[in-house]
This record gives C-alpha cells, sequence and structure tokens, in this order.
C-alpha cells in the first residue's frame, strides 16, 4: 500500500475534483470555437459519440486501475504487468512536462483578474506583458506558489478548494451568460456554435472531435489513476466517469455561450486563439455597460479552470514521488513546484527573449505541448490499450468494477472498446499528431 494513503473524504469532492481536472482553459475557449468552425451541431454529436466509444472507457479503465492498486501510475500499470510501467511513466511526464507551460498561462489569467480587481481595466497591451523578460514570470511564480499549497494538503485541501471553485466557476459561469445573452446580435454567436453546418462538417471535423475529447477528458495524463487510487471502494465508478464526462461538456458548451454571443455582438474574429481572450474580449468588456465587473468574473472563471486542473497536473507528480521515490509530501510539493517552476520560465521567455530560439521549428513553449499532445499523451494511450486489453486478464478490472456492489452494466461494451475501437482511435490521433509534426518541420 501507498504511504499517502488518503482517501476522498465525500462523493461530491471527488466528482467534483475529477471534474475540475478535466474543465481547463484549452477545453472552455477551445471546445466552443472548434464546434462553431467544424459545423457546429453535427460536430457536438461526433465528440459526444467519441466520449461515449474513447473517453468513457479510458477514464473507466484508469479509475479502476486506480483504485484497485491503491497506487501512483507508474506502480498501478506495473502491477498489471511490469513492462506496462511505461504507461505510467510517459502519463506523469506528460503531467510534469504540460504543467511546467499550463501555469505560465495560468499566470496570465492571475495577471489580468488582479489588474480589473485594483483598476478595473486589462493591461494595455497582452503582447507588451507577455514578451515582458520579468512580469509574466513573477505571475507564474505566484500561480504555481497557490497550486502547491492547495496540494500541499493532500487529498483534503484538493478536496475542499474544489468545492469552493467549482460551484463559484459554475454559477459566475451562469452570471456571463445571462449578460452576454442580453447583447444586440447575441443570437449570431449561438448560430455559431449550434447550427448545424453540414458544409463545414468534414473529415478533419471528425478527426477534431476525436482529438479533442482525448485532451479534453485528460486521458493518459496519470489524473484520473492518480485521483481513482483516493476513491472509495464504495463508489460507483461507472456513474463517476459518466458525470465527469458530462460535466467537463455541459462546462465547455456553457463556456461558449458565454463568449461567443459577446464576440459577435462586437463583430470580432471567433478563431484568434489566446488573443481573443487577452487581448479582444477586454475591449469588449470595456464597452459594456458594467464591463470591469463582467470582465472580472470572467477571470476569475478562467483562473479557477485553469487552477483545478493544475492541482491534478501537480498530484500526479507528487504521488509519484510519495508512492515510488519515497519522499514525504512536504518534500516532493517543494522540489517539484521549484522544478516545474523554472521549467516554465523558459515557456514564458519564449514569447520575449527567447522568440527566436527554435526547436525544430517551435518555440519553447509550443514545443513542450507538441511533444505532450502528439507523441508522450498518444503513446501512452496505445501502450494502455495494449496491455489493458491484450496482456492482462480484465476480469480483474470488472471485478475492481463490481467490488462496490453496483453491476458494471457497459462490460461488454467496454471490453469490446478498449480492445479493439479505443486502441484504432487511439492511433488515428497519435498519427495525425506525427503527420502535423512532419509537416511543421519540413514547413
Amino acid at each position: 500500500m501507498k504511504n499517502n494513503n488518503n482517501q476522498w473524504a465525500s462523493k461530491i469532492g471527488f466528482l467534483l475534483a475529477t471534474a475540475g481536472a478535466a474543465i481547463g482553459l484549452g477545453n472552455l475557449w477551445k471546445f466552443p470555437y472548434l464546434m462553431g468552425k467544424n459545423g457546429g451541431f453535427p460536430f457536438l454529436l461526433a465528440y459526444l459519440f467519441f466520449i461515449l466509444i474513447l473517453g468513457i472507457p479510458v477514464m473507466i479503465t484508469e479509475m479502476s486501475i486506480g483504485r484497485m492498486s491503491r497506487h501512483n501510475p507508474v506502480k498501478a500499470y506495473e502491477i498489471i504487468n511490469p513492462r506496462a510501467k511505461i504507461v505510467g511513466i510517459l502519463g506523469v511526464l506528460s503531467a510534469f512536462l504540460i504543467l511546467s507551460y499550463y501555469s505560465v498561462i495560468g499566470g496570465w489569467m492571475l495577471k489580468y483578474f488582479f489588474s480589473y480587481l485594483t483598476t478595473f481595466n486589462a493591461p494595455e497591451s497582452f503582447e507588451a506583458f507577455i514578451s515582458s523578460p520579468v512580469e509574466p514570470i513573477v505571475w507564474h511564480f505566484i500561480f504555481m506558489l497557490l497550486t502547491g499549497v492547495i496540494c500541499f494538503f493532500g487529498v483534503s485541501g484538493i478536496e475542499k478548494a474544489s468545492k469552493i471553485m467549482m460551484p463559484t466557476l459554475f454559477v459566475l459561469i451562469i452570471i456571463i451568460i445571462i449578460r452576454g445573452l442580453t447583447l444586440p446580435e447575441a443570437g449570431e454567436g449561438l448560430k455559431f456554435i449550434f447550427k448545424p453546418n453540414f458544409g463545414n462538417f468534414t473529415f478533419d471535423s471528425i478527426n477534431t472531435a476525436l482529438s479533442q475529447v482525448f485532451y479534453s477528458l485528460s486521458l493518459c495524463m496519470g489524473i484520473t489513476i492518480t485521483y481513482g487510487s483516493y476513491l472509495s471502494k464504495k463508489e460507483n465508478i461507472e456513474k463517476s466517469c459518466l458525470n465527469v464526462a458530462l460535466l467537463d461538456t455541459c462546462m465547455a458548451i456553457l463556456a461558449g455561450i458565454a463568449i461567443f454571443p459577446a464576440v459577435f455582438s462586437f463583430g470580432l474574429e471567433p478563431g484568434q486563439g489566446p488573443s481573443l481572450i487577452f487581448g479582444t474580449l477586454p475591449k469588449v468588456f470595456a464597452s459594456m455597460s458594467g464591463g470591469s465587473i463582467f470582465a472580472l468574473l470572467f477571470f476569475l472563471i478562467m483562473f479557477f479552470a485553469a487552477l483545478t486542473s493544475a492541482i491534478a497536473l501537480l498530484e500526479v507528480s507528487t504521488s509519484f514521488t510519495i508512492d515510488s521515490l519515497k519522499w514525504d509530501r512536504k518534500k516532493s510539493i517543494g522540489i517539484l513546484t521549484i522544478v516545474i517552476f523554472f521549467l516554465g520560465i523558459f515557456s514564458s521567455l519564449s514569447f520575449g527573449p527567447l522568440a527566436d530560439v527554435s526547436i525544430l521549428g517551435y518555440t519553447f513553449f509550443d514545443f513542450i505541448g507538441m511533444i505532450t499532445d502528439n507523441i508522450l499523451l498518444p503513446l501512452g494511450g496505445i501502450f494502455m490499450c495494449y496491455y489493458v486489453g491484450w496482456k492482462w486478464d480484465t476480469t480483474k478490472l470488472i471485478d475492481e468494477m463490481e467490488s462496490s456492489g453496483h453491476p458494471f452494466k457497459l462490460k461488454k461494451i467496454w471490453l469490446f472498446c478498449i480492445k479493439y475501437i479505443t486502441p484504432v482511435l487511439v492511433l488515428i490521433v497519435t498519427v495525425t499528431g506525427f503527420i502535423n509534426i512532419y509537416i511543421k518541420i519540413i514547413g
């Protein structure tokens, strides 16, 4: 048994923490934008289909392995097969690297929130802010410090923070939605997201929906295994995974309803990426009656979304160092927070002094994202399907699912997916990722 033998105190605490881990910055902005760009409602249907045949089966697998083993991802997979620990290693490494640049973006959210809190205005220039060699690093440090402090208190700290942040996030996003829908031409934003446009729904749209599921639910990052290892034997894993997927999807759709009516009301381009959030939307808020208040609430939402995901990413590495390296939590949090902070400095500087420094044509910030999104995570998914679906006795996982006293109603569908369907889908994500890398390098 692992030394870090904590357990979720309540079902709702576990559900909110796990959903918070999945609901991140990319999901809140990127999903509704992809929906609008790729045909609206048909894209949503494709996304929900892949949630069912890829997202939920993998979540069930990871959560069950975590609870069964009571160990971090590396040890958990090693129990299945000594060679399968490569899946856990890839997951822990991915979580570690992702947090290094994710914290930089979280720092941007903090900067904008405090700017509205203290001056009622956004910084004058987003580009000038992120290209600064010092200020973004200071906010990156504060964000990592907050993440470390919450994780320092273990499962109890994560659960208490999630119980505050997730309901608050939901309430705030509803307030933003109500205000946005009162703007002129707000209906155009809803049409962008929901109106069926089969002319924009192509094969690439299907692949995009597939890839978005993989990253939206934080699959193969070790998060679900880590959180599952703290889960009571009484909990219904099947129902929990369905609820997390539902919350994650609903929050992404609500985010789109909150953002895009305002974007279209002011005649803005919806596909601007980070510049939409940090450069364009502040101008929209400045033009609204009471805009500073709504901007403050908006960036508080984004900060909470970033922090809940960051907590989960740090907990993956923390669980590994406690369980496998035998560090105590204090030492683990201290060392990991410092190392991740210093690694993140290079990502922050890639928008300023290191902007001209490239690795295979990528800035340091983009390179870390490419390594995790296109290589480590998909490879982890392929190995997971191989070792769990083909090299392991899957009846052990089914027994774990039903040890709670709840029948595993989807066990035949789960087994078929994890052996045949999921590996093919993950392989598509992996091959697509390598193709994108190849195009980037030769381009």
